[in-house]
């Protein structure tokens, strides 16, 4: 049976609200861990998201949907899945040292709810990343509006009544991938599609791949070669024409063999093609003889015939195929490898909501967002925007959701767009649009420089846990700026 949370203490236990952190501390750990104290300290917020946290839960390993709750071993608390999550994003902590934390930190060994000695519960690597991946990103999502609302609780009360001043902005997640090139690429497919093939045939008794790791000895040595030579600098047209013709020799006789162990490799698949067991790793074989045919044919049309390939037909990882290629004109970037994500940041510094971009630029989703944005936390006072937004149609939907929209317009402006633009509040609110950069590198060095989970699904769930574990830091923050205000109050009197 697996509970959100023991409420059951030990007799060395410490409760969850009685936990006291140093005040002169300026480490993130404090922060996060008392906003996830107000989140547990505060019944109706508390309720709301343990609501949320109860839906976490694995997959059955046979059958369709959840596990359920009441069956089974307990596993892992959701509270505890919550707390070490949020710590690992906010920290911008890999699992090695989120694991050492767990076990060895003794105040967030309190905020899980063990005890000083008695509770001497260890927590293994595996067990954090398994659970840890329980999260998907709609939950996620749900956890953060219930902070951002509990964070505008806490900071509106001097302005119960004012509306929210949104700012919106867009930058680039990277994925953890090499920068790519056709002949690496080729070299990744090819390789993982021996050391498939050599495993399954080991497994069932087949000699044909015993000298794999002489085969990929032999290609990687055709791969350095086409890798290290550059194209000729030299005036002289016949050392150019020598160096193009040596070039394109070793990228024809590097291809040459990897289509050679591409044929034996579809000729081990019809062999395996009956064997059940061996299902699923035949079909991760398909994908990456897919991926080589690919490579060859790219490299052939680009080296060997003098073609250039269209940007569509090109892929940037093969363990990570969602990767975009995006150039933002950033100076001394000139390409970044990753997806768009979009975020909507509030006055109080709070990122009301965001979005994965997934092959749309800016001017699609500045609407959408817009609109969710609205139905989660109600009037919008008004919104900013960069000139990447602008479109004529967004220029007039947005002003039917904001009552002021700052969005400048791209190229000359008329007479109304300077007036508009001209306007004191629209200076200022634009002059102001610029500290959502301050949310957006608070991101990139609380986990969003590098995204380290795989796929699709945990590209968006990483994401998405990043902008709670910022929220919640965030709350942490005003609670103790709060409770330092509060310290400080009576000297200030006396002064």
């Amino acid at each position: 049976m697996r509970n959100v949370f023991n409420p059951q203490m030990s007799l060395d236990g410490v409760a969850i609200g009685s936990i006291q952190f140093d005040p002169r501390s300026r480490d993130d750990i404090p922060q996060i861990l008392r906003g996830l104290q107000h989140i547990y300290t505060e019944p109706a917020l508390r309720e709301r998201v343990f609501a949320i946290l109860r839906e976490v839960m694995p997959d059955r390993v046979n059958g369709q949907g959840k596990a359920d709750a009441n069956t089974g071993r307990p596993g892992m608390e959701q509270w505890r899945i919550l707390v070490l999550g949020v710590l690992r994003l906010g920290l911008n902590a890999d699992f090695d040292r989120i694991h050492e934390l767990a076990n060895q930190h003794s105040t967030l060994r309190q905020m899980l709810g063990h005890g000083d000695w008695s509770d001497k519960t260890e927590y293994k690597a595996q067990t954090l990343k398994d659970n840890l991946r329980l999260f998907t990103p709609e939950l996620l999502d749900r956890i953060n509006q219930a902070v951002v609302d509990a964070g505008h609780v806490l900071v509106k009360k001097k302005d119960p009544q004012g509306g929210l001043a949104a700012r919106c902005d867009s930058f680039v997640v990277e994925t953890h991938v090499h920068y790519p090139t056709d002949i690496n690429l080729l070299w990744d497919a090819t390789r993982k599609t021996i050391e498939i093939c050599a495993d399954l045939a080991e497994a069932n008794g087949l000699t044909d791949w015993r000298q794999s790791k002489h085969n990929l000895r032999q290609l990687k040595k055709l791969y350095r070669k086409a890798q290290k030579l550059k194209h000729s600098t030299s005036k002289d047209e016949d050392k150019r024409e020598d160096k193009q013709a040596e070039m394109r020799e070793a990228h024809r006789v590097y291809i040459e063999l990897a289509q050679v162990y591409l044929d034996r490799a579809r000729e081990t698949r019809m062999l395996l093609s009956h064997l059940v067991l061996a299902e699923v790793f035949l079909g991760e074989l398909d994908q990456f003889v897919v991926h080589a045919a690919r490579q060859i044919k790219q490299i052939d049309q680009r080296v060997l015939q003098g073609q250039s390939i269209p940007h569509e037909e090109k892929i940037f990882s093969l363990f990570q195929p969602h990767t975009e290629w995006i150039s933002k004109g950033k100076a001394g970037v000139p390409v970044e490898l990753g997806l768009r994500v979009c975020v909507v940041e509030d006055q109080y510094r709070f990122i009301l909501h965001h979005q994965v971009m997934e092959n749309i630029t800016d001017d699609v989703v500045a609407v959408p967002i817009v609109e969710e944005t609205k139905q989660r936390f109600g009037p919008l006072r008004s919104v900013s925007m960069d000139k990447g937004f602008h479109t004529k149609d967004n220029q007039i939907k947005l002003k039917e959701l904001a009552e002021l929209v700052v969005l400048p317009k791209k190229g000359k402006l008329s007479a109304v767009d300077k007036a508009r633009e001209s306007d004191a509040e629209f200076v200022y609110l634009r002059h102001q649009h610029s500290a959502v950069e301050s949310a957006i590198n608070a991101l990139e060095q609380h986990g969003l420089d590098v995204c380290r989970d795989h796929g699709i699904v945990g590209f968006k769930r990483y994401v998405a846990l990043a902008v709670v574990a910022r929220n919640i830091q965030r709350l942490g923050a005003v609670l103790r700026q709060q409770e330092a205000e509060r310290i400080r109050g009576p000297y200030k009197r006396a002064a």
